[in-house]
């Protein structure tokens, strides 16, 4: 019973033992939990699962064995048409010339006056306006609408253009575990190394021991510590938004960089770097981690390597308050002078194709603050940016 699952979850990277197959049998036989395919998915994930960077691949592979068993959560079976597709049809869909006559309200300060403005007014739900706060349309407020500048409340965006995001949002951990897709990006890293032997010394030294042992006349074992690489890299990985179609080759950097680097601090932040930052996604609004205390951790010899597509609104980056997130007391540029005055060996990864960079006024932002040493997250991108880090400053 269930072996074609305990297969499919090894397949996966999961180490499903027999002991754990029988240990779910047993508990199934024991009617620990109720004959509900919600239960049986939280009961085999307590019993499978051992690590939490396993819990995306876990479901990913449970979705695929039990297809069609689990309806999506909310999901009402007895509606014919889903209440979101009715909503979508008040959405409005522009033409070019339609989507150029609409202008933007301006500097962020009379986009959030408008904003306070628009929220002591309204007292009902709005559907494809211009003006007050809802779904579709060409208001600067809501969701699912165009506007050349606006704040995303509620709901999923469609033209990646809010410059500030007011809703709950759930990002995960990189799987650090994740097989590389190539081999190349390890290769690449390997630029950035200074071997140094450090530690217990628990290697023999054979050249030195039959030194040694021909000068003395006797066995003289000459012990040694094990050769590393010295570098130490702190690594900031921006999640979330628009990063998440670039999961994949962020996963591969991260865990190459796992495989390549021993003395390896990584955090997570969202768009630009404020003054906090965090190691856990799934308890970031609860266990951040001051910036400033990094930037006192961590020594100069660290090399500073930050990945992010840096697509944002510029407010982020220019103004306080500006991240869509929160309210940051100081703007993002504050914190990235900082970062690259503390840490002179400093480089910027984008996911985003170099030929693109043009067209974003962020990225352009981003790339006059870190000194434009912002490269591509390809094979000739790493090699120049180990290339760059490997530089004496």
């Amino acid at each position: 019973m269930f072996i074609g699952f305990v297969e499919a979850l090894r397949r996966g990277g999961i180490p499903a033992s027999l002991k754990e197959h029988l240990l779910l049998l047993e508990a199934l036989d024991a009617q620990v939990i109720a004959a509900e395919p919600t239960q049986f998915y939280y009961l085999a994930r307590a019993t499978f699962v051992h690590d939490e960077s396993q819990l995306d691949r876990f479901d990913q592979i449970f979705g695929v064995v039990f297809k069609g068993l689990v309806a999506p959560p909310g999901e009402d079976l007895t509606t014919d048409i889903p209440e979101e597709w009715l909503r979508r049809i008040a959405e409005t869909y522009l033409t070019p010339e339609q989507m150029e006559a609409i202008k933007a309200l301006g500097s962020w300060d009379e986009i959030m006056a408008a904003l306070k403005e628009r929220l002591a007014e309204q007292h009902g739900r709005h559907e494809g306006g211009n003006k007050w706060i809802g779904t579709g349309g060409t208001s600067p407020f809501g969701h699912g609408g165009f506007n050349p500048e606006g704040v995303r409340i509620g709901g999923p965006g469609r033209h990646g253009r809010a410059i500030k995001v007011w809703e709950s949002r759930e990002f995960r951990d990189l799987d650090g575990e994740r097989e590389l897709g190539t081999r190349n990006i390890k290769v690449a890293l390997r630029r950035l190394r200074r071997f140094a032997r450090e530690g217990a010394a628990d290697e023999l030294d054979m050249d030195a021991t039959i030194d040694g042992t021909a000068r003395q006349g006797w066995l003289d074992v000459h012990m040694r510590p094990e050769r590393h690489n010295a570098v130490k890299l702190l690594l900031f990985l921006d999640i979330g938004g628009s990063m998440d179609g670039h999961v994949k080759v962020a996963e591969e950097l991260f865990s190459a960089c796992r495989t390549e680097f021993k003395h390896l601090e990584h955090y997570y932040f969202h768009n630009c770097i404020y003054e906090g930052v965090w190691k856990d996604n799934r308890r970031r609004h609860v266990e951040k981690t001051p910036t400033l205390d990094v930037l006192h951790k961590y020594g100069r010899d660290h090399k500073l390597v930050i990945v992010g597509d840096a697509a944002m609104s510029p407010y982020e980056i220019t103004h306080a308050g500006g991240s869509v997130e929160h309210y940051n007391e100081e703007a993002g540029a504050t914190w990235l002078k900082r970062l690259t005055d503390t840490y002179p060996s400093a480089a910027w990864i984008n996911p985003i194709p170099e030929v693109y960079w043009g067209h974003s006024a962020s990225t352009a932002i981003v790339r006059r603050l870190m000194n434009d040493r912002m490269y591509g997250l390809t094979l000739d991108g790493l090699d120049k940016a180990m290339r760059d880090l490997s530089r004496k400053r």
